[in-house]
Order: C-alpha cells, then structure tokens, then sequence
C-alpha cells in the first residue's frame, strides 16, 4: 500500500513538471530540446513501478488520471492568465508571459504520455507474462525501448511540426531519444524497489 502511493505520487507529480516545463526549449549537448525532457523520462521507470506493485489495470487508470490532472492544470493556468492584475497589489511578476498555456504543446504532451504509458503497459504486461519474470531490470529496458521512441516522435511532431523548421524538430526527438535512453539506463534498478504483486491483471 505504501509503495502504491509513493510510486503512484512521484509518477503524476513528474508528469506534471515535465509538462510545466515543456514550454521551454532549451539547449542540451548540442541539441534543441523542451524542457519537461529533463523530468519526462523518468516516468517510464516509475510506470513500470506502478505496474508492478499495483497490476496493469491501476497502471492504465493512474496513466488516464494523469492526462485529465495535466489538462485541469492547463485550464487553471489559463483562467489565472485570463483574470486581470490587481493594481493595488503593487508592480507583480509577467506570470502569463511564463505559465499561460500553449494549448498545442499542452495537447501534443497529453496525447503523447498516454498513448505511449499504456503502449508502455502492454508491452511490460506481455514480458512479464510471456516471456520472463526474470532479469526484472529487462522488462524496463523493453517497455521503455519501444514506449520512448513512439512518445517522442507524437510529441515533437504534433508540438512543434510546421512551427520551427524541420531540422530543428527532428533535433529535439533525438534529443528527448538520448536523454530519456540514458534516463531508462540509469533508473532500471528502481525496479528492485518495490516487490511483484498484480501481474496476471
């Protein structure tokens, strides 16, 4: 039970901050890359430890349940953006100018996290109970290779496709690929964390 709610907060906290921070691109090794990349990756590794203390059908609704909390984030930064300052509070920070919606990146992101984390679900689901329950550090490095590419590639496309150049795109899919393959590589042993309970759901 403690594991679930630990797991459970870290993953929809990430997927929160990484969308926040989405609206930046910034510059990485060389490539351009939204921010939420540098946060992003890691709710993969903790999917795959929702998934494995909690089963695959908690996994698909916490997956759903952070979709609708990032898009009731969006509509309440884009209320707070609309309401007028207050003068008699004196000069305030452009809050609009940095946490206003763009409503694309805010879709693109939505659309991408869930169509890969359940992607991510069923691949996880189908080595776990097909394949092997062994080398546990594996079931991450599978779901994850297939599950990174495909987010990347709806993200970047249905975010930026048509607003920045070509080139640029393809540089931050490759971009949020490096970054998120290492994070896969360097959180794999999270997996060990908490103890196999669920999987046959």
């Amino acid at each position: 039970m403690i594991e679930t709610i630990l797991v459970t907060s870290a993953y929809i906290a990430a997927q929160i901050f990484s969308d926040i921070t989405s609206l930046k691109i910034v510059s990485f090794m060389g490539f351009s890359m939204d921010a939420g990349t540098l946060i992003y990756p890691i709710t993969f590794t903790l999917r795959d430890l929702v998934h494995k203390v909690a089963g695959r059908k908690a996994a698909r609704v916490i997956i759903v349940a952070a979709g609708v909390i990032n898009l009731f984030m969006a509509a309440l930064f884009w209320l707070v953006s609309a309401l007028p300052y207050d003068p008699s509070a004196g000069p305030q920070p452009d809050w609009d100018s940095v946490l206003a919606p763009v409503w694309r990146i805010v879709i693109a992101s939505i659309i991408a996290e869930i169509a890969s984390e359940l992607t991510d679900t069923e691949v996880y689901q189908f080595w776990v109970t097909r394949v092997t329950r062994q080398h546990q550090w594996l079931r991450v490095l599978v779901s994850n290779s297939v599950s990174v590419p495909l987010d990347s590639l709806i993200f970047v496309w249905a975010a930026f496709g048509g607003i920045y150049s070509n080139a640029v795109v393809w540089s931050i899919f490759w971009a949020n690929i490096l970054l998120k393959g290492i994070v896969t590589i360097v959180s794999m042993p999270a997996i060990y964390l908490v103890p196999d309970r669920h999987l046959k759901e």
